[in-house]
């Protein structure tokens, strides 16, 4: 890959493991205080440190930056991982709603913004395993 390209990568684009960190905190965080996200919450443990730093890792790779997630896990496999839990398209539209308000708050570039929603919210939607 050349400099250039590496650049163009969306990891590259909105400022590297710092902003990657910074969304995924903020994401979390917001998980926590919307009561409006209180389905797709009760999903995750108490302790969301583990949550939040498997999220990083995804996203890092998913977004063009390092592989770490598949470095330390193997492949993804988002959708066989996330069947033990019931998601529907309430839950979807919850994790979607504490994304897109993270994304508002870290990523300054709206083009950018729009791009990671927008494929943020295919992978959500692939994640739904019950029938509406």
């Amino acid at each position: 890959m050349q400099a250039s390209e590496n650049q163009n990568t969306h990891y590259q684009r909105i400022g590297g493991e710092a902003a990657v960190r910074r969304l995924v905190q903020r994401f979390y965080q917001l998980m926590d205080e919307l009561p409006e996200s209180h389905g797709i919450r009760k999903l995750h443990p108490a302790d969301l440190k583990t949550s939040e730093g498997k999220l990083f890792m995804f996203l890092s790779g998913w977004m063009g930056g390092p592989q770490l997630f598949i470095e330390k896990f193997g492949h993804p496999r988002l959708r066989q991982r996330h069947l033990p839990f019931a998601i529907g398209a309430a839950e979807r539209d919850q994790w979607m709603l504490c994304m897109t308000q993270a994304l508002h708050e870290v990523v300054e570039d709206a083009v950018l913004r729009a791009e990671l929603q927008a494929a943020l919210g295919k992978v959500a939607d692939f994640m739904r395993n019950q029938a509406e």
